[in-house]
């Protein structure tokens, strides 16, 4: 509205400080400015009530309705002050069909620099909303590899000894990965928890015993949306770099808490005994489930990591929308 505003008053100057005016610019600027004053109320408020409308057609459809309506409102108003003007405000030399016409061009050529101006800010956000679409496809297919290599390699550890267990594994891949690959950006936190659940069967049936789960959930979930695939890696991070390097059972703990303004979703491992942090690993699992977090939820939810009392910890934080 501001901002409108001030582009009003700005052409009222700009028609105040014209060459060759002949009178008080500042009584001329006073009527240029209550005239376009009316006109932008006028429109705004017409938009306004069409609102409801506008809002099921395309962006540029919807801006050419509105230079419309633009021109239309300065032609109502230009037609009105003509009249009030000439009924003993002030005396114009000019004939009410040469008045409109004026005003009527300088209304479509400020609407048509408007149109120019949000034609190439439509097409940048478009290009820029392609750029961003482009890059989350690149992360998912980053992530989506890593997983199942690690998985057929878990697989194929069990195809010789326990061809059973390694049947169940391939048919809980093929679930997961239905799942993971249905190209939605975000889905309930009830489902995300169901694939990183169907991830943990699978990492259970190749580490056995040495591998404890733990799950603190609240009952019932929240009813929210979260990226798609941002839990997994964030469980196989913890596996991978808590259970492979150690020979003990390695303890996983996945914790959501539900707060008033956010929700936090906590993965928590162990971290190896004496022995140093792969710290290379994580640049696919982190790193890409970062971004995707930050990218997916437009700079709302954020993933923090860090090691405390002996464990890695990484947090996603989700706000809740009122």
């Amino acid at each position: 509205m501001l901002s409108i505003v001030f582009i009003g008053e700005s052409v009222a100057a700009l028609l105040a400080l014209a060459p060759g005016f002949i009178g008080d610019r500042w009584v001329y600027f006073g009527l240029a400015s209550l005239m376009t004053q009316w006109i932008i109320l006028l429109t705004m408020g017409l938009l306004f009530v069409m609102r409801h409308r506008l809002s099921a057609m395309k962006p540029l459809r919807v801006s050419w309705i509105a230079l419309g309506i633009l021109v239309a409102c300065s032609g109502i108003v230009a037609t009105g002050a003509w009249y009030l003007m000439e009924m003993g405000l002030t005396h114009l030399d000019v004939s009410l069909p040469v008045f409109l016409v004026k005003i009527i061009m300088i209304a479509l050529l400020v609407g048509m620099l408007g149109l120019a101006a949000f034609q190439n800010h439509w097409q940048a956000r478009q290009l820029a909303v392609i750029a961003k679409q482009a890059e989350l496809e690149a992360l998912t297919a980053r992530i989506q590899p890593h997983f199942l290599f690690n998985t057929l390699n878990a697989g194929a550890s069990l195809v010789h000894g326990r061809p059973e267990e390694a049947e169940r594994l391939l048919l809980n891949l093929a679930d997961l990965f239905r799942a993971a690959l249905s190209g939605r950006q975000e889905i309930s936190l009830e489902d995300e928890l169901g694939l990183a659940k169907g991830y943990v069967e699978i990492e259970s049936l190749r580490f056995a015993d040495r591998l404890n789960i733990h799950w603190d959930l609240p009952s019932p979930l929240p009813d929210i949306k979260v990226p798609a695939l941002s839990i997994q890696p964030l469980i196989e991070n913890a596996i991978k770099h808590g259970m492979e390097p150690s020979s003990t059972c390695v303890n996983v703990e996945i914790i959501v808490r539900a707060e008033q303004n956010d929700i936090s979703i906590s993965v928590l491992n162990d971290m190896p005994k004496n022995k140093p942090t792969v710290v290379s690993g994580h640049q696919v699992g982190l790193l890409s489930s970062r971004e995707r977090i930050n990218a997916l939820s437009r700079g709302r939810a954020k993933l923090d990591t860090r090691i405390e009392n002996g464990r890695f910890v990484a947090v996603i934080s989700l706000p809740v929308e009122p």
